[in-house]
């Protein structure tokens, strides 16, 4: 049996799925476009290659690898985009619990069930399908959960949007011992730099007690203002709407020391080498064009 331990986003890692880019298929057309950041490349003519992501996604690996992180794959499903992992699933302390994702996604569930066949059955939580939930918008922070989500009337119509109310309910009955806490994120479905597609995209701890943060990612001011006091201002580092666009806080810790960053993010491992992290950067510049980078590769299954 596999066994799952997530209590935070920083402890050692031990085991993760990491997504692959292998077999990843042709460029889509504007109308199958899930997010603007990947509309904009699309209609521009610099959506990524194959051949880039796979690089990319090969330098995560021999990241975890060197770390002795026991690393699980996607098996291939050819011309479907399996990168974004973390959209798929999510461990909670012992259990794995079903992203409710985008329709047309469901084949990247299906590619590692060869993973979560190695579980226990009680281990498995499937929510019902009024329950909308993604991976990037829960973040588990020791005794609490934060997760983000939309209260705009119009979530229906908005691709964007991909955490429920009733996702945050579920958690909440799922984890009473636990302090879920909701964030209502911003959206758009044309402007990538008014867009948080997850709440990882705006905001993730490191560390032990820091965190990197964008304020206008929340429309609530209120809900930041919670955050900057559960931290402490000394501990944020806070990015730019053009920097949440570049996916600053989507960054992926190893353990509370050490912390894989995009090459490119010059502000950000500076002030993370200053604050005593061990940062580990490589290229995935590429594979951030589809509005995703490290976080979202990754579904972590053990952390110490």
């Amino acid at each position: 049996m596999l066994k799952l331990s997530v209590k935070n986003e920083t402890s050692r890692l031990r085991a993760v799925i990491l997504g692959t880019a292998d077999q990843n298929g042709p460029t889509p057309d504007a109308s199958e476009a899930y997010d603007p950041k990947s509309l904009e490349h699309i209609l521009a003519g610099t959506y990524p290659l194959e051949a880039a992501m796979q690089h990319e996604m090969h330098s995560f690996l021999q990241v975890l690898e060197r770390h002795n992180v026991s690393v699980y794959r996607p098996e291939i499903i050819p011309d479907l985009n399996q990168i974004f992992s973390r959209d798929i699933g999510f461990v909670v302390d012992d259990m794995l619990i079903k992203a409710n994702i985008l329709p047309d996604r469901a084949g990247e569930w299906q590619a590692i069930q060869h993973i979560v066949r190695q579980l226990a059955p009680a281990q498995l939580i499937v929510p019902p399908e009024e329950v909308h939930i993604e991976g990037g918008d829960v973040l588990v922070w020791n005794e609490f959960l934060f997760v983000g989500t939309y209260l705009g009337a119009d979530y229906a119509d908005l691709n964007t949007a991909r955490t429920n109310m009733e996702g945050v309910h579920f958690l909440r009955e799922l984890f009473p011992e636990k302090k879920v806490i909701a964030f209502d994120l911003i959206k758009s479905m044309i402007d990538a730099r008014s867009n948080a597609l997850h709440l990882d995209c705006c905001f993730q701890p490191v560390g032990t007690d820091k965190a990197i943060i964008f304020k206008g990612g929340f429309r609530n001011p209120d809900e930041y203002e919670y955050l900057k006091s559960l931290f402490g201002e000394e501990n944020l580092f806070h990015i730019t709407a053009d920097e949440m666009y570049q996916m600053f806080s989507n960054v992926f810790s190893i353990s509370e020391e050490t912390v894989v960053t995009e090459e490119r993010f010059d502000r950000l491992n500076r002030w993370l080498r200053e604050q005593g992290f061990h940062v580990e950067t490589i290229p995935y510049h590429e594979i951030g064009k589809q509005e995703g980078l490290l976080r979202c590769s990754t579904l972590p299954l053990y952390r110490d």
